[in-house]
């Protein structure tokens, strides 16, 4: 009856997260606890050398995923869902969605996972003496000026996902801070674009006499707490076809999955730490300043409030993986077993536990993409074994873990060794760590430290939006986001840590000096694979 009388009276936070497999909508109330789920399955296409998802797949994807939360709620509760005190959007970072002034589309939707703007990035990471990575929508703004698309000077917005979404729902022109930081560099002293470097880049592009300026065309940049704008009719009935759900409730600033992530694992304040596992894999350190020294492989972002963030983002994680899962589940079909999907997963990944700790010599690389932490434009699947390597199912299945976490570990290493960034909590979530005790032990003896996955990890950056939606409507005066997340919201869940052992430890070592050196082979494969 509490969560009924939550969900009649509006006392209650909607985050909805486009993920790159998965959309997702968690319904929260104002202490956390989940009242229902939604989703719904979708996929990036590969059309005509471009990651992208149509902006059909979008609409449609975001109303079935509203849906499916819309279902949830009746099944369970008896109850229609009409209002909702607060909700939040959000999905991948980075990327390039560019409208003109009537809102049409004017280019294909980027996405993170494409590495096309490899001159952009040197370029501008060269003028501002701040690393640009390839994924970010700066990068792919500027390439595509270089590359003389006539689209460019019909500009009038470039969107993240997020941002866009928001601004389907309620027609604001607004950003998430820490979203923001992969569109373009953020001065965490003023919680905006670096301006100076802002001035660089328009003094960059002066000669091709755009009538836009970049600030006009990038969304206005709002940190966590903040309304960022409330739901409209128009936004009503696009999220819900039913025309129940009423207009008027207000939005958080959208916010990219690596903030939400960090949201979701309590991990926004200095000195704290977060890897998220999934088609993508990436580590968040939050840090009391800006680094030093400029590093290709370490992206710096900001947190949801605007502390600076060390981040070491690999496009490759668990997709190649979960394609060998798929095979044996043919193949189990094929002989004549029944197998559910989530058993497969569990019982393969919890076999890798048998395997030797350096996976018996075997050697795979899941890149379907370019890998920005490499170096490597493009993507081609390895998997790579001498012939003296012990080739059985549990080594196979380890190695495919532990090279879900190969690019990551490469960026962990500057920032922990080179930097001596000092981290006192990793925590895990993403599908990576949905086997209990399975891949949390990989981490841990990757990132040669304690890491702990919270019985909330499953929720994800979904519920991470909701969070953050619920600290702009339920805040204490001056509370603060890391006060709010620790005291109020994580002071009762509970946790399992796993601290590696020393021969883990020299196992992934062992592992990722293979990695390393195997990686001329993986760029042989792209110079010769080309059919």
């Amino acid at each position: 009856m509490e969560a009924i009388e939550c969900i009649k009276g509006g006392k209650t936070a909607l985050g909805i997260e486009l993920g790159s497999t998965r959309i997702k909508s968690v319904l929260v109330d104002l202490q956390g606890n989940v009242l229902a789920t939604g989703i719904h399955d979708w996929e990036n296409a590969y059309v005509d050398n471009i990651w992208t998802y149509s902006q059909e797949e979008i609409h449609i994807g975001i109303r079935r995923c509203y849906t499916s939360l819309r279902e949830n709620v009746e099944k369970k509760y008896g109850v229609t869902l009409t209002q909702i005190g607060s909700m939040g959007i959000s999905a991948m970072m980075h990327g390039y969605i560019a409208l003109d002034k009537e809102g049409n589309q004017l280019a294909p939707f980027q996405t993170w996972r494409n590495t096309n703007t490899q001159k952009a990035a040197d370029k501008l990471t060269e003028l501002f003496d701040f690393n640009i990575p390839l994924r970010w929508s700066v990068a792919h703004l500027y390439q595509r000026i270089l590359d003389g698309e006539t689209h460019v000077k019909k500009l009038d917005s470039v969107f993240t996902l997020s941002a866009y979404i928001h601004w389907k729902l309620t027609g604001e022109k607004v950003i998430g801070i820490g979203d923001a930081a992969g569109m373009f560099p953020i001065d965490s002293t003023i919680h905006d674009y670096d301006q100076f470097m802002m001035d660089q880049f328009n003094a960059l592009i002066s000669k091709y006499g755009f009538s836009w300026r970049t600030e006009e065309l990038f969304p206005k940049v709002l940190v966590a707490g903040n309304i960022a704008g409330r739901l409209t009719e128009e936004g009503a009935a696009f999220l819900d076809e039913t025309g129940a759900l009423q207009p008027g409730i207000p939005l958080c600033p959208p916010e990219g999955d690596a903030g939400t992530g960090m949201t979701a694992t309590n991990s926004v304040a200095p000195g704290t730490g977060n890897v998220s596992a999934g088609t993508s894999t990436f580590a968040m350190i939050v840090l009391e300043h800006q680094l030093e020294v400029l590093h290709r492989e370490i992206d710096m972002v900001t947190t949801p409030t605007g502390f600076p963030c060390a981040m070491s983002h690999a496009n490759n994680g668990t997709s190649d993986l979960n394609a060998w899962v798929n095979l044996f589940g043919e193949f189990a079909k094929l002989m004549g077993i029944q197998t559910d999907q989530g058993e497969l997963f569990q019982k393969l990944y919890t076999h890798s536990l048998q395997g030797e700790q350096d996976c018996g010599g075997l050697l795979s690389y899941g890149y379907y993409s370019g890998e920005n932490i490499t170096m490597i434009n493009e993507g081609r699947l390895a998997f790579l074994r001498m012939p003296d390597s012990r080739f059985d199912l549990a080594n196979f299945m380890k190695v495919h873990l532990y090279t879900s976490l190969g690019a990551v570990k490469l960026g962990l290493d500057i920032l922990m060794k080179e930097e001596q960034v000092k981290v006192h909590r990793i925590t895990g979530h993403g599908g990576f760590f949905k086997t209990k005790g399975v891949g949390q032990r990989y981490l841990a003896a990757a990132v040669e430290a304690p890491v702990t996955v919270m019985d909330t990890a499953s929720e994800g950056g979904a519920w991470g939006i909701a969070l953050l939606a619920a600290y702009m409507m339920d805040r204490r005066e001056q509370e603060k986001l890391e006060e709010y997340l620790e005291n109020r919201i994580f002071a009762g869940l509970s946790g399992e840590t796993i601290i590696p052992q020393k021969e883990e430890i020299a196992g992934f070592q062992t592992f990722m000096e293979r990695y390393k050196m195997g990686l001329a082979v993986e760029k042989a494969a792209i110079n010769q694979m080309n059919w």
